[in-house]
């Protein structure tokens, strides 16, 4: 295992270059540029305020504000968007890179290590548009915002994990391509995400305690929305899930790449 964290440090300049490369490829020919990688957010969240803000506004407690479904839903978005961007470009990666991996010799642990610089890289310019825009509705994180790069490492860690596991299982099974933007299309709706845990039934709340990305929400709402630390005991939980997808991942990844080249 630390042969490949090894390798990923040799080509370190091959990381970051390929995180700039597409970066500028992406953007080349847009008069915005990366603009876009704010404006689709902030234009999912500016729907989901307009469908749901009467709906949901009068049942935010705690948050003094006439826009606080709003600021309770980019909060949640900033999460979410996180998770799902890295295990999305995790389930095709190795499909899409078939001919690289067919032609160069390479440490091919860069390749995960690529989607997760430019999905963080994503995340933080979401991340800096979402305070300006909390600026410009009156909303101010408190100190308590001190705890996200903690949230943001522990998300990073749960996609990337539970990405490569996936990833590599549809290079040799092309189903799971299938299945798992269906799964995550329902987890989202079983995420409170666009809706605050008050208005679940209690009935229904055991569902949400076998949802890992439950907690992560969660915290990410505590801190920026409400000023308060996050709940450490649920996020002791996460870590550990966190930690075990990660090396179960990298586990896989490790004993399948020299496979991987014959299946693609």
């Amino acid at each position: 295992m630390f042969s490949l964290f090894k390798s990923l440090w040799g080509y370190r300049g091959f990381v970051l270059s390929s995180i700039r490369n597409e970066f500028t490829t992406r953007f080349a020919r847009s008069r915005l540029g990366g603009l876009w990688m704010i404006i689709h957010p902030l234009a999912q969240v500016a729907i989901y305020a307009l469908v749901l803000s009467n709906v949901l506004a009068a049942k935010l407690p705690g948050i003094d504000n006439p826009y606080a479904y709003a600021i309770y839903l980019m909060a949640g978005m900033l999460a979410w968007n996180l998770f799902a961007e890295i295990v999305g470009r995790c389930l095709t990666l190795f499909i899409e890179q078939g001919n690289l991996l067919k032609k160069m010799m390479f440490p091919r642990i860069t390749l995960p290590a690529i989607v997760v610089g430019s999905c963080l890289l994503n995340n933080l310019m979401l991340l800096l548009a979402m305070l300006g825009v909390f600026a410009l509705l009156g909303h101010t994180p408190g100190a308590a915002i001190v705890w996200l790069p903690a949230l943001i490492l522990l998300v990073v860690a749960f996609s990337i994990g539970l990405g490569l596991f996936l990833g590599v299982l549809n290079v040799f099974i092309r189903d799971i391509g299938q299945v798992v933007p269906i799964i995550l299309q329902t987890l989202f709706w079983l995420t409170p995400v666009v809706y605050p845990l008050s208005i679940v039934p209690e009935r229904l709340k055991w569902l949400l305690d076998f949802n890992p990305l439950c907690a992560l929400v969660v915290a990410f709402h505590d801190v920026l929305v409400y000023d308060v630390a996050p709940n450490l005991r649920d996020l002791a939980g996460i870590a550990v899930a966190a930690g075990v997808l990660m090396l179960l991942g990298l586990f896989v990844f490790r004993k399948a790449s020299p496979e991987m080249v014959d299946a693609l």
